[in-house]
């Protein structure tokens, strides 16, 4: 008689970027409507609602801009020519948009799966489609502060260069890696509860350790061996080329995009390797 069972998938056959774009396609309906939901769940029950979408990101750009800009100065240019402070203001805004995507990004994920249970334990429902759903929240508040980013180059800055069109091409290896990051922590965090104390710690080191203050000449000035492993950091990369698009109207490096490209979408499949593997254990843990 023989064994009807099928083996247990592999890590390696989970690296199928083609299988895993079609699931999401097939899976949008749900990835819209949980990601409508989170981002109201976000501001559900205060007085001004969305508009703290707008006031979040205005407000941690006044404390940041007192405390570096004239409180503590002379951390240096971030590298234009005749750079004013209007310059230096929306070089912070930008640098601090994509730092808390990423943020959030680190924060929110390892308690999506542990916060469903009942989803999780449905053996019907697609449980990929969480960490994606809550990556779409935290896209609303990073288009919003996107936004912001760019009436103030029209309206105060350098106007609004043929190099923007670059954007969107950076912003999708940016998508990817934070992707990637999600359904890693996604499944760490059911197994490993300390994941969600960890990763407060590195959501403030990545903060450092990518550019978001201050320029990376300075850091290759001052501490070149920090340097050189630094210099691989992604978020660290796409900081600088949003930058140099958009407020310095410099062309981008291909190669460093090329290579941004294939790093973050590595990440992105090995993290979702990494969850689809262990998703059959999710409902044994919770």
């Amino acid at each position: 008689m023989s064994d009807s069972r099928r083996p247990a998938p592999s890590f390696l056959s989970h690296l199928n970027p083609i299988a895993l774009l079609r699931t999401l396609v097939v899976q949008r309906g749900l990835v819209w409507q949980f990601s409508e939901r989170n981002f109201h769940a976000r501001h559900k029950g205060s007085y001004l609602g969305l508009a703290w979408a707008v006031l979040s990101p205005l407000l941690l750009l006044g404390l940041y801009f007192v405390v570096f800009d004239l409180i503590f100065p002379g951390r240096g240019s971030f590298g234009v020519p005749n750079e004013s402070t209007v310059d230096d203001t929306l070089a912070l805004l930008l640098g601090m948009t994509v730092f808390r995507f990423f943020g959030d990004v680190i924060a929110e994920s390892p308690a999506i799966i542990v916060g469903s249970p009942n989803l999780v334990k449905k053996v019907v429902f697609p449980v990929e489609v969480l960490p994606v759903a809550n990556l779409g929240a935290c896209c609303v508040n990073f288009a919003i502060s996107m936004a912001l980013v760019l009436i103030g180059m029209c309206l105060f800055g350098r106007g609004m260069p043929a190099t923007t069109l670059w954007m969107p091409v950076i912003i999708v290896p940016m998508a990817l890696l934070a992707a990637g990051l999600s359904w890693l922590l996604a499944a760490l965090g059911v197994f490993f509860r300390d994941v969600s104390q960890v990763t407060q710690f590195l959501s403030v080191l990545l903060l450092y350790l990518s550019a978001v203050f201050f320029p990376p000449a300075l850091v290759v000035a001052k501490a070149p061996k920090l340097w050189a492993v630094i210099r691989f950091n992604p978020v660290l990369q796409i900081i600088a080329m949003l930058r140099n698009a958009m407020l310095w109207h410099q062309p981008l490096n291909l190669a460093h995009l090329g290579w941004l490209y294939a790093g973050c979408g590595i990440i992105c499949m090995l993290g979702y390797a990494c969850f689809a593997l262990l998703r059959s254990t999710f409902a044994d843990v919770l």
